[in-house]
């Protein structure tokens, strides 16, 4: 704990830069730290959401890497022990708006029956609007799926259409809207698809530090299995 400390202060303690990416603006981090408690006669219930996410910006070139893990049970029960590792990049030299994306993506989730499952693929996006306070942007492209599922009893691959929408709204510089919501079919079964959906709502108590709130919910048709997750707490946001 103390060391996640110290490195919250390094990371931190210095002044924030602009609320984005600018020409003198390469390194962009944050760590999201949400969770809720529920204690009542008849239980109790956890749940912890971490997320850290870094990226680069140089010329027509952007390189995210996000890692995210959640745990929860109640009444002493596991109910979730996920984690996700992913890492994208967004290539800037195409028509207007237009932009190429690639992305590489590990997931293995309790809550979801996942034992193994990774994702690589490319394809292409458009932003709608994209300006200094709001940002819209649709997603199209295909992805390779290798997964071990329900315990390790299906093991499979797919090919799978990646949908995306996702948006980013600053208001007044002090409340800030992000989505990302996801749509995977699989091109060759009809019945098995991904939906992820994220949106979370945050308030600046401070240019490096905003009080979050977020709604995730996840669903994996081929495993019959669905989490909501609704959690609120802190986000560090540096730019440098």
């Amino acid at each position: 704990m103390k060391q996640l400390l110290a490195f919250i202060f390094i990371l931190f303690c210095a002044n924030a830069a602009s609320a984005q990416f600018n020409d003198s603006t390469f390194y962009h981090s944050t760590i999201t730290s949400t969770g809720s408690i529920n204690k009542t006669n008849n239980g109790r219930s956890n749940l912890l959401n971490n997320v850290f996410n870094f990226g680069i910006k140089k010329k027509d070139i952007v390189l995210n890497t996000t890692n995210s893990f959640v745990y929860g049970n109640q009444n002493g029960v596991l109910t979730n022990r996920d984690f996700s590792s992913a890492l994208d990049f967004n290539l800037y030299k195409s028509f207007h708006r237009f932009y190429y994306w690639g992305l590489l993506n590990y997931n293995t989730s309790y809550s979801l029956k996942i034992n193994n499952e990774f994702l690589g693929g490319l394809g292409v996006a458009y932003r709608i609007v994209d300006n200094k306070n709001a940002l819209i942007s649709l997603s199209n492209g295909v992805l390779y799926d290798k997964s071990l599922l329900l315990g390790g009893y299906l093991n499979y691959s797919t090919y799978r259409n990646s949908f995306k929408l996702n948006f980013h709204f600053d208001i007044n510089d002090l409340v800030i809207v992000d989505g990302n919501n996801v749509l995977q079919n699989s091109l060759n079964n009809s019945n098995d698809y991904i939906i992820q959906s994220a949106t979370t709502v945050s308030v600046k108590l401070r240019k490096w530090i905003r009080l979050s709130s977020s709604l995730n919910y996840n669903k994996m048709n081929i495993t019959s299995s669905q989490n909501m997750l609704i959690t609120y707490g802190l986000t560090f946001d540096k730019y440098f």
